[in-house]
């Protein structure tokens, strides 16, 4: 969170572990026969950053994308600031007009357990309004920590019945007859004291739900267990703060393999630990939701975790469906990755922010490379989506690796190379998915920091998010690399694909010149030019403003294509162009839209070139560059519609 949770942090660890031993009389398959009760998935919801939100449509994005997932409500993770009842007004409202569910979670770093009969008050101001959550006709609350309170006058002051599912700790003489659940926060592998596990100590995630299942008396009150999924955590805060801390947990592919855990699993209901806690990195909100900076946007730029979502949506409908796999709920292919955007050998001590001495009361501070740094894996993550099975290539920094994915959800991890990073997706012959990442590798300090946060991106390639102004204000702060910006710097446009020495690469857009969003008198004539391998060709189609250049079997590379249409004019491009440069205006406007037919206000596209898209279904990209001008990489489009089009060659 965005405050230092060190104490109840070590709390919960230690609880932990002393249970990590054994698996006591009940095990974790008994839950598997568990009565067939609703099941439901939260997800965690920061309101300590969301001050600057100043209407209640400013929460509809976050409202309709985690509904769209098959989240239910959002567990509304509240302190004591001054604006925390104006921030739940307008949440509330939201999820009102957007179908969805809220309910409060009391976070005891702010909130005191000899506030019994004001957390009481506060859950009784809400427990009306139309988007509380009900449990068994009963108003749903939760907590981060908070053992030791009197539950006996909470309930009292609320006035009504609450289905109480604290993050209360076993090992704290919680009695497990005052509470109706319990949330095990721990989500991450770690040593029982807060860390990153050692050789020595190793903590599970599956050792911690151990421990909940047996304080609650395994499978006949299995159902009141909450199982928290996570997927990553690593923070980096040094004495420009006041909760100076700096560590991470190895994280790897733990969200695949955790969403894997929860389905055998089977509780009741699961939290997606977070949505937005951005200073700790396990966000899988979009940056773009509105939030004010701590500092975490230091780390946080460039980085969306928006394709760890698309990952989500299957296991969810799984994990409601009682299934043991996502495989049934996956209609459409796709590629999710995610990287760190350096080695974890690079030295960045010249330059990073936790090279000086810090507040260390919680005993989370390190200097230099976060605690726990050797653990994560110099790798390219890789979790598969796939209707059928296919080869999957991965061109890291060069190297590429092709390996076979079944069906359904799969995952893999190789070496990290630096530079770019391409990824391909080939069945029957025919490359389905292709692409290069946003953001290359590089063997340096991303703004003289260690960062161990994960770069995600999707094949097909997913929404632009980037960090609005108010998530970017403390930025600068502490920040010894003066020359990096607060700004977003990924654009639209990959990096040129990574080479490679064998005949497997990633064809993709060529490398930009420009910054995104700018725009500049284009001429209203320019010559097209197109990089041709045999198997590609290129058609113009009608007299519509376009020229579509697709991939036809494996093509090697595609490194530009442009055309221009005057009025009642076509184009023919010929059929064995070679290399050339690309004779084009420097600036244009990026675009983005979904591939099938979408129907367009043709004003918009022909002024701004943006176009609608509906995500999850493969994409162009390019950009405009007059208005009878456009600039394409894979597909284009016209100024009505949008379409793949049968190739043939032009005469």
């Amino acid at each position: 969170m965005t405050k230092m949770r060190s104490i109840l942090g070590v709390i919960a660890l230690l609880s932990t572990i002393v249970h990590a031993v054994s698996t006591g009389n009940h095990d974790l398959r008994d839950v598997k026969r568990q009565s067939s009760t609703e099941r439901l998935v939260f997800a965690h919801f920061m309101i300590g950053i969301s001050s600057n939100r100043k209407s209640a449509s400013d929460y509809d994005d976050d409202m309709k994308r985690a509904k769209s997932l098959g989240i239910d409500a959002f567990a509304l993770n509240i302190g004591v600031d001054p604006y925390t009842d104006q921030q739940l007004q307008l949440a509330y409202e939201s999820a009102g007009n957007n179908d969805m569910k809220v309910f409060l979670s009391f976070d005891f770093n702010w909130w005191h357990i000899d506030q019994a009969t004001a957390v009481g008050q506060k859950i009784a101001q809400y427990a009306s309004k139309p988007a509380q959550l009900l449990v068994d006709n009963k108003v749903f609350v939760s907590s981060f920590a908070g053992d030791g309170m009197d539950v006996a006058a909470l309930r009292a002051a609320v006035g009504r019945s609450i289905f109480f599912a604290p993050n209360f700790h076993p090992d704290m003489g919680t009695d497990i007859s005052l509470v109706d659940g319990l949330l095990n926060w721990m989500a991450w592998p770690n040593n029982g004291n807060n860390k990153a596990p050692t050789p020595d100590h190793n903590v599970t995630v599956a050792d911690g739900d151990r421990v909940y299942v047996n304080a609650l008396g395994g499978k006949a009150y299995i159902a009141r267990y909450k199982a928290a999924v996570s997927p990553w955590f690593f923070t980096h805060f040094g004495p420009e703060v006041s909760y100076s801390k700096n560590w991470n947990f190895p994280s790897d592919l733990l969200w695949f393999n955790r969403w894997n855990e929860i389905l055998a699993l089977k509780p009741r209901f699961i939290e997606i630990v977070t949505w937005n806690d951005y200073g700790e990195s396990h966000y899988i909100g979009p940056l773009n939701s509105p939030h004010t900076d701590d500092g975490a946007s230091k780390w946080v730029n460039d980085m969306p975790h928006d394709g760890w979502l698309d990952i989500s949506k299957p296991y969810i409908a799984a994990f409601k469906a009682g299934d043991s796999s996502p495989n049934n709920h996956i209609s459409s292919d796709e590629l999710v990755y995610w990287y760190r955007p350096a080695p974890r050998g690079v030295n960045c001590d010249s330059t990073d922010t936790c090279m000086v001495p810090a507040n260390n009361g919680s005993g989370n501070y390190f200097m230099g490379r976060p605690d726990g740094w050797e653990s994560m894996a110099d790798s390219v993550f890789v979790v598969s989506l796939l209707t059928s099975p296919a080869t999957v290539q991965i061109n890291s920094g060069g190297t590429v690796y092709n390996y076979e994915a079944p069906a359904g959800a799969s995952a893999k991890e190789v070496p990290m190379g630096v530079g770019s990073q391409g990824f391909a997706v080939v069945r029957d012959g025919q490359t389905i998915l292709s692409g290069t990442s946003l953001k290359e590798i590089i063997n340096g300090c991303v703004c003289g920091l260690y960062n161990f946060n994960a770069y995600v991106g999707t094949l097909p390639a997913g929404f632009n998010d980037p960090l609005l102004q108010d998530g970017l204000s403390a930025f600068k702060q502490g920040l010894r690399d003066q020359s990096c910006q607060p700004s977003p710097s990924l654009g639209t446009v990959p990096p040129a694909p990574p080479s490679s020495s064998t005949s497997t690469t990633f064809p993709g857009p060529p490398r930009s010149t420009t910054g995104p969003g700018q725009c500049s008198n284009a001429p209203s004539t320019v010559v097209i030019t197109v990089t041709l391998q045999p198997q590609l060709e290129a058609a113009a189609v009608g007299e519509v403003e376009t020229v579509v250049v697709v991939l036809v079997e494996e093509v090697v590379a595609v490194e530009a294509a442009a055309a221009v249409v005057e009025e009642e004019e076509k184009v023919t491009v010929e059929p064995a162009l070679q290399e050339q440069d690309l004779i084009t205006t420097l600036d244009c406007v990026p675009f983005a839209a979904t591939m099938g037919i979408v129907h367009l206000d043709p004003a918009p596209v022909r002024s701004m070139g943006v176009l609608s898209r509906v995500h999850h279904q493969p994409e162009l990209v390019g950009c405009l560059l007059s208005t009878k001008m456009i600039r394409i990489w894979v597909f284009a489009v016209s100024h009505a519609t949008m379409a793949i089009v049968p190739l043939r060659r032009a005469e």
